[in-house]
């Protein structure tokens, strides 16, 4: 994937909508397991909730029928990630539990995003669900309407953030920062036959990732 795309936090498509925190509401989506009585000898469904693992592997397995490989998948939320990338299970629940998938399809990145629910397993799952159901047009001879609708999915140029401005991660301490601020400042400053805007810019990174790590 060309473009550099966070898993974490989250990097939502410009110019996609968002839902407002108080519209959002609870993904009636669940996995269904077999339960049995060795008392009694009786075997029933139950019914749960999917966790965020369920809801990743559902993700995945949808994007796998597409013929896509995992390096060439994105996964991004506001949950912190693990070391092979994706969200981690068990953390506490973010405030904004929206959830983007990012793929490559020849030379365009696309993009699914969903935040109508109020959980990051359930934004995923509804993800899932919806590529799902795409292929299915697939199956059933319609390759040109899915190529169409993918088309629409296709992923705006992210907006610039702080920490690529700055040539940090994320992740970067004040120190790094600050740091960083110091090189760049010394290399644009007009003083120093750099130019305004391009100060400005530095000072609005440095800015923003202060915020960040407050």
């Amino acid at each position: 994937m060309s473009e550099v795309i966070e898993a974490y936090p989250l990097s939502w498509p410009a110019g996609w909508r968002r839902t407002p925190a108080d519209a959002r509401t609870r993904a009636r989506f669940n996995r269904r397991e077999q339960q049995y009585s060795s008392a009694s000898q009786i075997t029933w469904t139950r019914k749960r909730e999917l966790t965020v693992a369920d809801s990743i592997a559902r993700t995945q397995t949808a994007l796998e029928s597409m013929g896509l490989a995992r390096d060439d998948v994105v996964i991004s939320t506001n949950l912190p990630t693990r070391l092979d990338g994706m969200p981690r299970s068990g953390a506490a629940a973010p405030a904004d539990p929206g959830a983007a998938v990012y793929w490559t399809h020849g030379k365009a990145t696309r993009c699914m995003a969903i935040d109508r629910y109020d959980t990051v397993a359930g934004n995923l799952a509804a993800i899932a669900a919806t590529l799902e159901h795409m292929r299915a047009i697939d199956r059933h001879g319609g390759a040109e309407i899915l190529d169409r609708a993918f088309t629409g999915f296709t992923a705006l140029p992210q907006p610039e953030q702080w920490w690529q401005v700055l040539g940090v991660t994320s992740r970067a301490s004040r120190d790094e920062i600050d740091a960083a601020y110091r090189r760049l400042a010394m290399e644009h400053h007009p003083d120093r036959g750099g130019n305004d805007s391009e100060m400005a810019r530095i000072n609005g990174a440095r800015d923003q990732g202060y915020e960040a790590t407050a």
